[in-house]
Formats: structure tokens, C-alpha cells, sequence
């Protein structure tokens, strides 16, 4: 990556063919957008690719939502209330609530949305976070109560998640959630041709109100420089960039505004305990010692982020210097691959998603560089998104390159993986008595500085522990035209506040 000047070679040809659905087209009142990686799926439940989210969440709501500085505000409900005893969460709904169908969003919608993220059959990625909740009510159209085992003070944070979206009880009931998209959000999908293009079209029963447009016209573009060409020429309104080295150019251009936020999401380099040799501590911890986390970052990711511990959010994230070999130290790492068994290394494969992140190979390429000092012969095998996707969700690996979403609460984050129950525990494939009981401790703990000592340990224990690599975190970056107005980066990666975007 000597130069960033040759991802320009061919981007006229690719904008003049990934561009023919919206070439020509004029109409100022709907947004014209690209992203270079198509949803890989419609259920809001299931969905955990980045770019599905991205499509889902303009379409589906949850009950409450984050704002830009990560406090709760309101989604489909208009007000909640815990308990005394904390065992038991009250919501109101919005009246004016409806689905893109034309039916009102009552408390039969909410109950069934949740019942079926609970349902283990349903493989929702969001389930774990809820195992807490003993039954839910719905004493009238407009009220939901969440009846609870125990005190669960992150569980109000879970809900804001896309993954935790209301769907109607009748979609539902037909089995077709997945199939056809009906959610009570800012924008219908009135078409989707995977890995081409989707229409969106103002949902004019939106509760939040008027949408900024009449609908959004998303182009799939997988080479970022087109993208960027595109906006160049003016056909292309706002976009999604995923990787930094495009991204990096937008403030040369004088017409375009770049949007620069730092992320809660993290890459990460995870391990496969589960299969031999990294079943070992000791092997482990010497692939943690070998790593030179802030090379990683400056080689694949332009230093365009933080190096980062297991947690990423603010008020919660551990100092990394703090942690266990966060300084590259080979010659411990020698040492420990020596006692346990490994002085002549070993050979593992390591799989990374093409385009999701961007970055995903240059990462595997800088840690296969850094294993072989401690001798890892690392085999890189890229795979398409939802191949990857798959490969990962079964734990099928030895070691994945991945970038995982980060969240404002370190349980509803990591429960899924370090967790007995976690419904994500064959991705991590670890299960340890002492991360549990921290995780079980910080949900049960309702004062902030307690919790915040709480899972400073937890952060402690992961890193030392070292089934997973944690290496940065990165910004999200958004391109618009200047005359696009209202848009509003979010540490999440949210494009939730299209629904509010003008253009001028």
C-alpha cells in the first residue's frame, strides 16, 4: 500500500457500470446513495453483518433507541420505568405507532417480537441478552411490562439494539419475517436486488414524523474508489466508506463533506480455543505477546483509530498499557510457546471476510508477518461475506479476522460469548467461571462506579485469558454532498438519522 493514488485506476469504468440503475436520474427529493457491501439478509433478529444492519435499521424500529452520545431515548416507546426492586420494566407505546402495512404497533407486536428472539429455534443474535426476562405482559394495546428473574440493569441498553427490532405479531404468525421486510420505521424497502441496489420509500405513518426525503436509491458499489468517483461527477448523494484509505481523501474534495466518528466496534483477531494448540494458555498468551497491535492499526488502517482492550465504551474501557502484554514482547512470546510445547510454532489457517471490514486483509497479512517471529505459519483464506458470516456463526475456524460490534454496556456486549448461555458461545468456543461470574455480576449491579470496578476486572481477566486478540478500533466514515444537511455520525455506525436528512 505504497500509494493511495491507485485505487483511482478504473474507477471511471466501474462508476459507468455499477452506476446504470441510478445514472441520469434527478429527482432531488430522494437520496441517492452507495455502500460497498449489500445486506446479507432481511430478518432484523438474525441479521449481524454490519451492512445488513445499516439496511435494517432504516426500516424496523426497537422499542427505544441511542442517541449520538449513547443515551436512551425513545424508538417505538414513549416512556419506561423500572420497578423499586428493579425486577420489572414498564413501557408505553407510542400511539401513533404503525407499521409500514398500515397497522398500529400494540403490545401483541412487542410480546411476540420478543418471545421469538427468546425461542432458541430462531437463532436470534440478540437472545442472550434477555434470559433474565420471566414473562411478559400486555395488559392493554399500549402497555408492555417485562416481568424479570432478577435485577438487569443493561438490559434497557439491549433493547435500542437493530437486533431487538418490533416486527408484527402477523408476519410473525406467517413465517415470513426474513421474506418481506414490514417494520414501523422511517422507510419501506420497496426493492431489493441483492448486491445491486435497493429502493426505499418514505413511510408516511412514521411515527417520528415527516421524513427529510421521499425515499433513498442505494447503489452497491464493492470498489470504494467508484463510490468516490461517483460523488465526484455528482451522481451519488452520500455514501458509506468503510475503508480508511478512501475515506482519507474526501477532504481534498471541494464539494464533498467526509462525517469522522470514532466507533464502539472492534477488530479483533479471535482464536479458536476449542482446537489444538490454542486450546493452551500458554500459546495464547504468546500470540498476544507476538502481536504489535499498534502496527496492525498503522499498516491496514492508515493509524485511523485507537488500540483497544476487550471494552470499548468510554465511561468503561480499560487503559491498554494496563493489560496483559498489550507491548509486543517476543522473546516472552518465544518463551511461553517454548513451555508449552511449541518452541518449533505450528501451522493454523486464519479466515477474513473479502470487503467487510476493507481492512480485514491487510490485518491478516501484518498479523501473519508478526506470527512467524514465534514461529505460526498462519494460512490466509478470504472468503465472500456471507460464506464468512456462516463459517463464523458455526466457530469453524481456527482463527477469524473479524470486526465486532461494540456496545455502550460491557454485558450486553460480551454476554452472548462469555457466558455458559451465551447464544453466540460457539463462535467463542470458551467458557471460564470467573468471566461469567463477572458478566453476571455487572448485570445485576445497578450503581454505575461499582459496575465500572466490575468490569474492569472482567477487561483484566479477558486479556490475560487472551481467547481473542483485540487489536483497535477505527472511526466510521460517512461522505455527502454539501447540500445534503442533517445527517448525524454515530459512535454505533448507526445511519439511523437519515430519516431526518434534507437536501438543500
Amino acid at each position: 500500500m505504497t500509494s493511495k493514488f491507485r485505487y483511482f485506476l478504473g474507477a471511471t469504468t466501474a462508476v459507468m457500470i455499477g452506476l446504470s440503475a441510478v445514472a441520469g436520474h434527478a429527482d432531488a427529493a430522494n437520496l441517492r446513495m452507495a455502500w460497498a457491501q449489500d445486506a446479507t439478509g432481511l430478518d432484523p433478529h438474525k441479521q449481524t453483518a454490519f451492512s445488513s444492519l445499516r439496511l435494517l435499521e432504516l426500516i424496523y424500529e426497537p422499542l427505544v433507541r441511542l442517541d449520538a452520545d449513547l443515551k436512551i431515548i425513545p424508538g417505538i416507546a414513549t416512556s419506561w420505568e423500572f420497578a423499586a426492586d428493579g425486577k420489572q420494566l414498564t413501557f408505553k407505546l407510542d400511539p401513533k405507532a404503525k407499521f409500514q402495512n398500515g397497522a398500529a404497533v400494540t403490545s401483541a407486536d412487542v410480546k411476540a417480537s420478543f418471545e421469538r428472539i427468546l425461542d432458541e429455534k430462531t437463532g436470534a443474535a440478540n437472545r442472550a441478552n434477555y434470559l433474565s426476562i420471566e414473562s411478559i405482559e400486555a395488559p392493554d394495546a399500549g402497555t408492555v411490562v417485562f416481568k424479570l428473574k432478577q435485577p438487569d440493569a443493561p438490559i434497557l441498553t439491549a433493547m435500542t439494539d437493530t437486533n431487538s427490532s418490533i416486527v408484527p405479531a402477523s408476519e410473525i404468525a406467517a413465517g415470513t419475517i426474513g421474506t418481506k421486510a414490514v417494520g414501523s420505521g422511517p422507510f419501506k424497502l420497496e426493492k431489493w436486488d441483492p448486491n445491486s441496489k435497493a429502493a426505499l420509500v418514505a413511510n408516511k405513518d412514521w411515527a417520528g414524523g415527516a421524513t427529510g426525503v421521499d425515499g433513498i436509491e442505494i447503489s452497491v458499489l464493492p470498489d470504494e474508489t467508484a463510490i468516490l468517483a461517483a460523488m465526484r461527477t455528482g451522481q451519488i448523494d452520500f455514501a458509506l466508506l468503510n475503508d480508511p484509505l478512501i475515506a482519507t481523501l474526501v477532504p481534498n474534495e471541494p464539494k464533498l463533506q467526509l462525517n469522522r466518528a470514532p466507533l464502539l466496534a472492534y477488530h479483533v483477531l479471535q482464536l479458536n480455543p476449542a482446537r489444538k494448540p490454542m486450546n493452551e494458555l500458554a500459546v495464547r498468551q504468546a500470540i498476544s505477546c507476538a502481536v504489535d497491535r499498534k502496527a496492525v492499526l498503522d499498516t491496514a488502517s492508515l493509524g485511523e483509530g485507537q488500540v483497544t482492550g476487550p471494552i470499548t465504551a468510554p465511561f468503561f474501557a480499560s487503559d491498554p498499557n494496563s493489560l496483559f502484554c498489550y507491548k509486543q514482547d517476543v522473546e516472552k512470546a518465544k518463551k511461553l510457546m517454548a513451555d508449552a510445547g511449541f518452541a518449533d510454532g505450528f501451522s493454523a489457517t486464519v479466515i477474513a471476510a473479502t470487503g467487510e471490514p476493507p481492512t480485514a486483509a491487510a490485518e491478516a497479512q501484518v498479523l501473519q508477518s508478526q506470527l512467524a517471529e514465534i514461529g505460526v505459519k498462519l494460512d490466509i483464506k478470504m472468503m465472500e461475506l456471507n460464506v464468512y458470516v456462516d463459517t463464523w456463526l458455526k466457530g469453524d475456524f481456527d482463527m477469524a479476522v473479524a470486526l465486532n460490534g461494540g456496545r455502550p454496556d460491557p454485558y450486553t456486549m460480551y454476554n452472548r460469548y462469555w457466558t455458559k448461555n451465551g447464544n453466540l458461545q460457539k463462535v467463542s468456543n470458551f467458557a471460564d467461571d470467573t468471566l461469567d461470574k463477572l458478566l453476571q455480576d455487572g448485570r445485576a449491579e445497578t450503581d454505575p462506579e461499582k459496575r465500572r470496578v466490575i468490569f474492569a476486572e472482567f477487561d483484566k481477566q479477558l486479556a490475560e485469558k487472551a481467547p481473542w486478540i483485540w487489536l483497535y478500533t477505527g472511526y466510521g466514515y460517512t461522505a455527502q454532498q454539501k447540500n445534503v444537511q442533517g445527517f448525524v455520525p454515530m459512535p454505533t455506525g448507526s445511519l439511523v438519522s437519515l430519516g431526518k436528512v434534507t437536501i438543500q
